[in-house]
């Protein structure tokens, strides 16, 4: 615990005099609050001047700034609902009370306040205190002036400190929380199940990243935490379970940057009898939605509504090989073998091992040379074989898979397939890829091939990075600040 400054010495004595004197500042509940929403809506009845006893209302939230001009008094007060105004006057709460509330509150208490709907001679919505009870002592002041912490990584390591000073950080959470929940209704009417998965695996598949790796002291044996959702959803399709889908956290141990964190929100969704055209149609129908509801909630926000109107139209095609071989000039991509192929990703700066696999060059030469240029929703279609392990072949082009990925502003918010459904195509794709390197190898899941066995239907499936989604529909730059707890170094 860091040394106090004479300021929280200041406050805790005050804790300490007033359970010496009996009150406790820590009180268990303050019930019957109301918004200061519903305070606001009743002054807009009033006039300047004008107070409203008859009908008195209780809040509760943050002091933001306390002003004393000789027998009156304001305080501005936060919560969920917005800011409101609180006026004490000694005439309403009395000499001694008025007096020892002005000596005993600090910037970041948190109080309910009763009283009345009242207007102030300016104008200004207000609360005329007639009772007030300090529900919380800060023993910190929150920051200077409640411009927030302006140290990006103490904003993440203290984000509760962020939430209170910034308004902004609340508005991008409370909107995350209505963006998921409107995922979830989209894909309930179209009639798919959410269901739930573990997240201790023995075998973590699905993709090709480094898992988490812990222990079972009951199995005495390794466990790992999940990369992806993929695997156990599309088992529930094998056992009749058509359209299914799921929200949940998985984990990569790998770096972090502006669009990686090594714990993220994955949505996985899975539609037997369907192929990944029909996935396109329903990802258009998604993010159109999900664009509308952004700017229901935050209609005076420009990014948003940039982002929703972009969403709004029809997403851009463009063929993974062909799009690449525009951009970087080269020809005959998809021809090479995987020695040329690490010599033109060495060309164009990527430092990827000599040994990775050819689908890895690919990979690293599409993100150098068309990544960039993916700003508008665009759907990237038919990729090579060699990228996609888990994706069906392509029914007319030769040598690529029914996969496509869908950008905007030059990251990937995610990726989709016509899922392979051939138990001895999947085997033998997945020994074919263990000759790589490890660090881009899918885990070989003996037991998914088995349930293959029992016959998958034809279907498509997605995955979309919930923390993405909501950088692309709120125009964040960076995966941190749409995570409420990221992981970032230790201080």
């Amino acid at each position: 615990m860091t040394a106090e400054s004479p300021l929280e010495r200041e406050r805790r004595d005050k804790v300490a005099r007033w359970r010496a004197e009996g009150k406790e500042p820590y009180p268990w509940s303050f019930p019957h609050r109301v918004g200061t929403d519903v305070v606001r809506d009743a002054c807009a009845r009033l006039r300047p001047g004008e107070d409203d006893m008859a009908h008195p209302l209780r809040v509760a939230g943050r002091l933001r700034a306390i002003r004393v001009h000789g027998r009156t008094a304001f305080a501005d007060l936060d919560d969920l609902a917005g800011s409101l105004q609180l006026f004490f006057r000694v005439d309403e709460l009395g000499e001694e009370a008025f007096q020892a509330w002005i000596r005993d509150l600090d910037p970041g208490d948190i109080v309910g306040a009763q009283g009345a709907p009242a207007v102030s001679r300016r104008g200004e919505p207000s609360l005329l205190v007639t009772e007030l009870t300090l529900l919380a002592k800060a023993i910190a002041p929150p920051p200077e002036k409640f411009h927030g912490l302006q140290d990006v990584e103490e904003r993440i390591r203290r984000r509760y400190v962020d939430l209170l000073a910034s308004p902004e950080s609340r508005d991008r959470f409370r909107l995350r929380s209505a963006l998921v929940a409107e995922a979830r209704e989209f894909l309930h009417a179209e009639g798919f199940l959410e269901v739930e998965t573990p997240v201790l695996l023995p075998i973590a598949g699905g993709a090709a990243a480094q898992p988490f790796v812990t222990r079972s002291n009951y199995l005495d044996e390794e466990l790992q935490l999940r990369i992806a959702l993929e695997l156990p959803l599309k088992r529930l399709l094998v056992g009749g379970l058509e359209r299914v889908f799921e929200i949940g956290k998985c984990f990569r141990n790998e770096d972090l940057d502006s669009t990686h964190s090594p714990e993220f929100t994955m949505l996985e969704a899975y539609w037997a009898y369907a192929d990944y055209t029909d996935m396109r149609r329903l990802i258009e129908g998604l993010y159109a939605r999900l664009g509308r509801r952004a700017r229901e909630v935050a209609p005076e926000n420009a990014k948003i509504a940039a982002a929703a109107e972009a969403f709004g139209r029809p997403f851009a095609t463009v063929d993974f090989l062909d799009e690449l071989e525009r951009r970087s000039g080269i020809t005959g991509l998809g021809t090479k073998g995987r020695d040329e192929l690490r010599e033109l990703a060495r060309a164009a700066g990527s430092t990827v091992p000599a040994d990775s696999s050819v689908g890895v060059f690919l990979d690293k030469l599409f993100e150098h040379y068309v990544e960039p240029h993916l700003t508008e929703p665009t759907f990237v279609l038919d990729h090579p074989t060699a990228t996609t392990p888990l994706a069906k072949h392509h029914r007319a082009k030769p040598g690529r898979v029914e996969r496509f990925e869908f950008f905007y502003r030059s990251y990937e918010l995610g990726n989709a397939y016509s899922e392979l459904n051939d138990p001895d195509e999947q085997e033998r794709r997945f020994r074919e890829q263990l000759s790589g390197r490890a660090a881009e190898q899918y885990a070989f899941d003996q037991d998914f091939v088995e349930a293959l066995r029992y016959g998958l239907p034809p279907c498509t499936g997605v995955g979309i990075g919930v923390d993405r989604m909501v950088m692309a529909l709120t125009g964040t730059p960076s995966i941190k600040e749409v995570i409420l707890f990221p992981q970032a170094r230790s201080a």
